[in-house]
């Protein structure tokens, strides 16, 4: 991201701050580097700035606790409690520690860089960059092959990202600085099968939108299960509800015409956000700058987030629908793994960017990096094995929070407020605790939509078969390829022995040579290779030596 294009933070503000012996210095630094902010909480130990109002939740001898994910706890409670129910992070001052943590998820990002001693963090990256920066290529290993990176990883060595449920705690009394990693509730407590019917999940879903019955509620509505779901439970609840839908530039467009369908039934004014080929190589790079390069998904929804940042509505999200009701990326395979090994392996296939037509990355490359994607996946899914779910949960911790949720939470937060219904905790406990065996071939969410409306899942859908309907991809337009083409030219010149032979042939061809690039995987490959591309671009002169690490190893 660059410092001129700042997010707007309306609906949660962007915080610094530090913890530890920090230097007062570069704290200041750091407050001059980002979105302008004032001063929350100075204390021993502790200092906390914000760009808008941060009054306390909580304020008593005991304790002073702030929080910025858009849900307030009402009062008092430990740091877990308040991580995991209101999946906000936040910070607890009392007399003997500083306690700064992670929503349950970790949806809202905390960075964080420094030592033992001092931990300066952010809400963003870049104002934690300073002088020279170095590659992490674990990081970038993770976004080519997953489309996301995993663990604490960001683009650079020295800046890390706080997991899910992880708090840094400074001892005002004994004068450290400690890491407490916790497994939340959902982990914690293996759900067991309720025997819930489906008109018990859509009540439980009901209860999680009723405290934004009172207000104006945009659903988006595209061509699938999800948002079909949450729109026709939303109007239930008598909310004010209007829809829009935009392309997702998967070359068919049937979300429009099916989106148009379930608006019309449901009564619901709707509106086309139109998109302009013309316009992708702007609206990628913006994508790109705004996710501040940690994923290759959302370029498509650019146009979207950017007409509904100006209205302030509440967005209604299906974020986590998929792995939660429809073994979304849970393959056949996963569920019928006889060992952890091959659950594993079945889940981390299904996940991988899969084979390209031709290959993309350079024989090294590809092993180097193949090897360092398993053995962080292993690390990150490894508190999940054996829970009874553990395909679900293992989509959610990585796929979900990591790729997928940076479209609501940083493309349309924090200018407007992201709801996720499917992650409110009495309907996320629900849903878990229906065996992933009644989910398989999308048969339970179809029980969802009957018992939710009957009309709406008759309707077509694209989880469905899909007429043989095509129309031009933006992203392999013409403008398209010629960014495109730029971006891999800048890849090919900085780190050359990233991409195979055949794929360097093809860059040195030209944009139109691009246009063979048409197949869904293939698709997903120059996406990744692009925002690296552009990545260089925008970092190149402040990086260090580009020698990455297969290279290295295969010097004699």
């Amino acid at each position: 991201m660059l410092s001129n294009d700042w997010p707007r933070f309306h609906t949660r503000p962007y915080v610094c701050g530090a913890l530890g012996r920090f230097d007062e210095a570069r704290l200041r630094a750091l407050v001059a580097a980002g979105p302008a902010v004032t001063s929350v909480h100075e204390s021993d130990g502790v200092a906390l700035f914000s760009s808008a109002p941060l009054p306390p939740y909580t304020d008593s001898p005991e304790g002073t606790g702030f929080a910025w994910g858009g849900r307030t706890p009402p009062g008092p409670g430990g740091w877990l409690g308040v991580a995991e129910t209101y999946e906000t992070p936040g910070l607890i001052v009392s007399p003997d520690s500083v306690v700064l943590h992670t929503g349950g998820f970790g949806l809202v990002d905390v960075y964080y860089s420094g030592d033992d001693d001092a931990v300066y963090f952010a809400g963003l990256i870049e104002p934690l960059l300073s002088g020279g920066l170095t590659v992490n290529w674990d990081a970038w290993a993770a976004i080519l092959r997953l489309t996301y990176p995993l663990l604490e990883d960001t683009p650079y060595e020295g800046v890390r990202r706080l997991p899910g449920s992880t708090a840094l705690i400074w001892s005002r009394r004994r004068g450290k600085l400690t890491v407490d990693r916790r497994r939340p509730r959902w982990v914690r407590e293996e759900p067991y099968d309720r025997g819930l019917r489906a008109g018990d999940v859509i009540e439980l879903l009901r209860d999680a939108l009723k405290p934004y019955a009172d207000r104006p509620l945009l659903v988006p509505v595209s061509g699938g299960y999800d948002s079909r779901l949450l729109a026709a439970v939303t109007v239930s609840t008598g909310a004010r509800v209007e829809s829009w839908t935009t392309s997702p530039d998967d070359g068919l467009d049937n979300d429009l015409d099916y989106a148009r369908c379930v608006t019309a039934e449901l009564g619901l004014p709707h509106r086309i956000i139109p998109q302009n080929a013309a316009d992708y190589p702007r609206e990628a790079l913006w994508t790109a700058r705004r996710l501040e390069y940690l994923t290759s998904h959302h370029a498509w929804y650019a146009p979207f987030a950017k007409a509904v940042q100006p209205t302030g509505m509440p967005v209604v999200d299906g974020l986590a629908g998929g792995p939660l009701l429809k073994n979304f990326l849970i393959t056949a395979d996963a569920v019928s793994a006889r060992s952890d090994a091959e659950r594993q392996a079945a889940l981390l296939k299904a996940l991988l960017t899969g084979e390209p037509h031709m290959p993309i990355l350079g024989a090294g490359a590809l092993e180097w990096i193949d090897d360092r994607v398993r053995s962080a996946f292993a690390q990150a899914v490894s508190p999940l094995r054996g829970h009874r779910s553990e395909l679900p949960l293992s989509v959610l911790h990585t796929r979900t929070v990591r790729g997928i949720a940076r479209s609501p939470v940083n493309l349309l937060g924090p200018e407007t407020t992201p709801v996720f219904p499917f992650l409110h905790p009495e309907f996320l406990d629900g849903a878990l605790s229906v065996p992933v065996t009644r989910k398989e071939g999308g048969r339970f969410y179809r029980e969802l939509l009957r018992a939710a409306s009957p009309r709406i899942a008759a309707l077509p859908s694209t989880n469905g078969t899909l007429p043989l309907r095509r129309t031009p991809l933006r992203s392999a337009g013409p403008a398209a390829r010629e960014w495109t083409h730029a971006m891999l030219s800048r890849v090919v010149a900085s780190v050359p022995s990233l991409l195979s032979p055949e794929m360097t042939a093809v860059v040195a061809a030209g944009p139109d040579a691009l246009t063979g690039f048409g197949a869904w995987n293939s698709r997903f490959w120059l996406r990744g290779l692009a925002v690296f591309g552009a990545w260089l671009t925008d970092y190149e002169h402040r990086l260090g030596d580009l020698t990455p690490p297969w290279a290295l190893r295969s010097s004699p």
